[in-house]
């Protein structure tokens, strides 16, 4: 393309190509790019600062939330360590009221005991001398009374003496012993027994069968039921039955009491009780 060259009053006019105006254009577009890609690096460092600060915060605001967790776990804990230890004060004090009563019972047992040890002192005292009276009335009254049994008897009333002297028993066992040697002596006069024994009968020592009615009659007879007696106790020796009607009923009597027949009516000899002195 040629060039025109044009004169206008003082001036020329050059017109120019389309070259020129693109290599305009394409500098002018990369000015704005130039100035565009220059404000994006500053926005972009402006918002990189924004979420660093922002950062920075949302990490402050979450080491405080910590503590305030930490510091509500704590008051909660402190909270429940306080009302199991307010339950355990009140359940202390409703076990020493409980303990109070019962030393104030105890001692009051306590008391009452010294009491009882004092009085028991004296009757421990008082018991020996009882007892010993005891066992000699005991004596007397089997030397008196009808003779069964004579060698148990008086066995027992030895071995009570014998336990007077024993460290080992107290007071109140001896006495004990004595109370039970009386409660067979009472037995004796509720039952009818009988036994072997040896006995003199005719000058002879004979083997017999002796039946104690209570404390009203005590008889024998001999096996073969030869010879039959009842005790006098006016004389306090044997005396020989003679009847066969006597005899009869003590061969009765003996069987009744070893329960080898029924138990019946019996008429036996029996004598008059002694007057009162």
């Amino acid at each position: 393309m040629k060039k025109i060259q044009r004169k206008t009053g003082l001036f020329s006019v050059i017109p120019l190509s389309r070259q020129f105006f693109r290599q305009e254009f394409l500098l002018s577009s990369f000015v704005a790019l130039i100035g565009a890609v220059l404000a994006i690096n500053v926005n972009a460092a402006s918002v990189d600062s924004t979420l660093d600060a922002s950062a920075k915060k949302t990490a402050k605001a979450q080491q405080s939330q910590q503590k305030i967790d930490n510091l509500s776990d704590q008051t909660t804990e402190l909270f429940q360590t306080f009302k199991q230890v307010n339950k355990q004060v009140e359940g202390l004090r409703v076990y020493n009221a409980q303990l109070e009563a019962q030393v104030e019972h105890q001692q009051k047992t306590m008391a009452d005991l010294e009491a009882s040890i004092e009085n028991a002192a004296i009757m421990e005292r008082q018991i020996t001398p009882l007892t010993l009276k005891m066992i000699d009335s005991l004596d007397q009254f089997v030397n008196l009374d009808l003779p069964f049994l004579l060698d148990e008897r008086k066995q027992r009333v030895t071995r009570l003496r014998e336990n007077l002297n024993r460290s080992d028993l107290s007071a109140a066992e001896k006495f004990r012993q004595v109370l039970e040697a009386y409660k067979i002596e009472s037995e004796y006069g509720t039952r009818i027994d009988s036994y072997t024994d040896m006995i003199n009968v005719s000058g002879q020592d004979r083997e017999v069968n002796i039946l104690r009615v209570g404390r009203i009659a005590l008889l024998y007879q001999t096996a073969n039921q030869q010879y039959s007696g009842v005790w006098n106790r006016n004389t306090k020796q044997w005396q020989l039955l003679d009847g066969s009607d006597e005899q009869e009923a003590l061969a009765k009597g003996i069987r009744m009491a070893n329960k080898q027949v029924a138990v019946d009516m019996l008429e036996l000899p029996i004598s008059a009780p002694e007057a009162i002195q």
